[in-house]
């Protein structure tokens, strides 16, 4: 259970002398910055009355003047910059970073973003701005995992595995909260606690069911990763139930594994009215303040809404007493003191963040260096990219060239510097080049006027560029994408058929002309139909204010593609699984046998690289090295996304067909090589059993390394076939 505050033996509360009270003020021990946290919590909150301390166990905390507590909401988000609150640097879409494999870039981008969070905190707090979206406590990242395609939300995680998942997250959050050993400079958030990725529509109702091992294996690695390795601040529970339990009031997920198992010492926050939810929707009780006192004594400190306002008939009832209240107030107190809410600025080195650095050129010049790291090339037919500058006539069309709205994703912040795709394109032509745009067709619908100015023009031409895909129109969270039937899932993997028509038709008239086609979304879009057809394929995501310069590098050789899917995208939605079943038989890479369109890890390079020289290099007690030589035989200097995976004995029969262990992404000139190293600790050669503990297999373990996932399929789309070498784990544990 989370630790009871100690009854305060001396009276802590105010303490008057003669001079502060000819002024008229009061000295506060929880002011005193020479006393130690917990001792400065407990007298601020053995100084509140029952009715105060339930004021501030919901997200818009009011303010108490006679303490010196400031009015504050505890709602804010950065998913991929600061969201919601004006003018910020707009990153790519978190899909879009789970896409670069790259772990310093999560870690540099996430301090940019709390760098602008605390600029911009520091100038609201002088304005007086206590508004939602206006404090430090960001409810990010998002770490479910991206099990099934038709989630909408998808977008605004890691990807499909738990460990490039954890490996990025963890980067993000220390990039968050900074490195100070006193203050946080924000607060992270690791939602939605714990299975949770959808049907949107159901989410306030649905009971997630899942087995030991798939709990264990793939959805609470991540989070637990958060917890003990990037100490994390704050937990969300998600809106569902998780085998009977509601996320936000299960004693299994919240007491006996985030406190006991994790020694998590963040605080715990509902997603927005999940409270309302345990007994309106999952009806597991009958009033708000059962439901209420349910979530409380399981653990949570703070209620996004207004249900825990019953908290004060729970006490008349007796379903709670005020130590449950103090204990959740000492968790929320913790972090505003850690933010250094109740400290002078000059103490704490977050406060002389100016503004100069939202929106900064340093910052713009990393949302591009993210984005064109984001890219993923999934077909390059006779090398037509990179394309040359000096082309005589270009045609640029399609319904998401010039959307600007394809640059955010959801959870997004706004500028006044975005670059369009179409405007990115046209930055790197020739002054001389003939451009034509036109609109072409409608992102989800057929044309209505039946005229065509587009195919013609586009036959014409010396290359044809058509951006489709999809928007925060159609995909992403409940209510948000408000062109969506399904509230914001998706019900079929393809493009809108208008779409594919409308590729059909451009081709047929310029069969012999180069066509590229750049694809928007933040989720696994199936393109059988636009493979065949295109001469070059792109996936650029929501790819930021700088995706449509981003774009234009990458097409023209000024940068060289490295992104990876950091999802399967399968062939059709048929090859999937009920979307409501949670088991992870079939899906992922990790589950699914059927033949995908693009694996895991898949992605295409202006440049070929060469592995070689696989081999163990030394075992020691708790960890094994492992290094291979990558060569890079192309004509660009370009960066590798190494990867390592490995297979147990029983690969395929229960466990999974692969499992992503290690990996590096590394920048190797053209013409050279370099060896990469991963250090691999006894746990990258274990697997989750039925019970949901980790196990070693008896018999060899399979290592694969190279620059997609190990398999036939990679191999026929362009990668390069993974090595692999065997490690008898057995042995060297005994």
């Amino acid at each position: 259970m989370k630790k009871v505050i100690l009854p305060v033996i001396l009276i802590l509360f105010v303490v008057l002398n003669i001079n502060a009270q000819e002024k008229g003020e009061t000295e506060f021990l929880w002011l005193d910055t020479s006393l130690p946290i917990e001792e400065r919590i407990e007298a601020l909150i053995s100084a509140m009355t029952v009715d105060e301390k339930i004021t501030q166990l919901v997200n818009a905390n009011i303010a108490i003047p006679r303490l010196g507590i400031k009015e504050y909401d505890w709602w804010n988000e950065c998913l991929h910059g600061v969201a919601r609150n004006g003018r910020a640097t707009v990153f790519p879409q978190a899909i879009a970073l789970g896409a670069t494999f790259d772990t310093t870039l999560a870690y540099r981008v996430a301090t940019a973003i709390s760098d602008e969070a605390r600029a911009k905190f520091n100038i609201a707090q002088s304005l007086g701005n206590y508004n939602r979206y206006a404090g430090l406590t960001f409810w990010t990242p998002n770490v479910n995992i991206f099990r099934d395609p038709r989630w909408g939300r998808g977008q605004e995680t890691y990807g499909e595995d738990p460990f490039l998942t954890s490996r990025i997250g963890v980067a993000f959050v220390k990039g968050l909260q900074g490195d100070d050993e006193k203050y946080l400079k924000t607060a992270a958030c690791a939602k939605h606690y714990a299975v949770h990725s959808g049907p949107e529509e159901l989410r306030h109702e649905f009971n997630a069911e899942v087995t030991p091992k798939d709990l264990w294996e793939t959805y609470l690695p991540a989070f637990e990763a958060l917890v003990k390795e990037a100490k994390v601040e704050a937990i969300m529970g998600a809106y569902n139930r998780t085998n009977g339990q509601a996320c936000c009031a299960s004693p299994f997920l919240l007491q006996d594994i985030l406190i006991d198992q994790w020694k998590f010492e963040g605080h715990i926050v509902s997603d927005c009215g999940a409270i309302q939810d345990i007994w309106k929707d999952h009806q597991l009780c009958e009033t708000p303040e059962q439901a209420s006192a349910m979530a409380i004594k399981s653990g949570l400190d703070v209620n996004c809404g207004i249900a825990f306002e019953s908290l004060k008939k729970a006490l008349s009832k007796k379903l709670v007493n005020e130590d449950d209240l103090d204990n959740a107030l000492c968790d929320l107190l913790r972090t505003k003191f850690r933010l250094g809410f109740f400290d002078n600025n000059d103490e704490n080195p977050y406060s002389n963040i100016s503004s100069e650095v939202v929106g900064s050129d340093i910052h713009r010049k990393l949302a591009l260096e993210e984005a064109e790291k984001s890219i993923v090339l999934v077909k390059n037919r006779n090398q037509i990219l990179p394309l040359e500058n000096n082309l005589k006539n270009v045609f640029i069309t399609g319904p998401q060239a010039a959307n600007e709205g394809v640059l955010l994703g959801n959870y997004y912040g706004v500028n006044n510097n975005t670059v369009n795709i179409l405007d990115g394109i046209i930055s790197k032509l020739d002054l001389g080049t003939t451009v034509n745009y036109r609109y072409g067709q409608l992102p989800y619908q057929k044309n209505i006027n039946p005229m065509d100015y587009v195919t013609e023009d586009a036959a014409s031409a010396d290359v044809c560029i058509a951006v489709l895909g999809l928007s925060g129109l159609v995909e992403g969270e409940e209510g948000d994408a408000i062109a969506s039937d399904f509230k914001g899932d998706r019900k079929y993997l393809h493009l809108p058929q208008s779409q594919i028509e409308f590729i059909k038709k451009i081709r047929s008239y310029g069969k012999e002309k180069p066509l590229i086609v750049i694809i928007t979304g933040g989720s696994p879009i199936a393109i059988p139909e636009i493979y065949e057809l295109a001469d070059a394929v792109l996936y650029v995501w929501y790819p930021g204010q700088e995706g449509g310069t981003a774009v234009g590098n990458v097409l023209f050789g000024d940068a060289v593609p490295s992104g990876r899917l950091p999802f399967t995208i399968p062939k059709s939605v048929d090859d999937l699984p009920p979307y409501e079943d949670y088991s992870m038989k079939g899906r992922t890479y990790k589950y699914m046998t059927k033949e995908p369109q693009f694996p895991f890890g898949f992605g295409l390079s202006y440049s070929t690289f060469e592995y070689s020289d696989l081999k163990i290099d030394s075992v020691f007690e708790d960890q094994i090295t492992a290094s291979v030589t990558v060569t890079n035989l192309g004509e660009y200097d370009a960066e590798e996304v190494v990867q390592l995976y490995v297979c147990s004995p029983i690969a395929g029969n229960g466990d999974p067909l692969y499992s992503l262990r290690a990996f590096q992404r590394v920048s190797v000139p053209s013409g050279h090589a370099k060896i990469v190293v991963f250090n691999l600790d006894r746990e990258s050669f274990s697997e989750v059993d039925n019970d949901g503990k980790r196990v070693f297999r008896d018999g060899e373990y399979k290592l694969w390394v190279g620059g997609s996932l190990p398999g036939e399929r990679s191999v026929f789309l362009g990668a390069t076939k993974c090595l692999d070498t065997s490690i008898d784990i057995m042995k060297l544990i005994k």
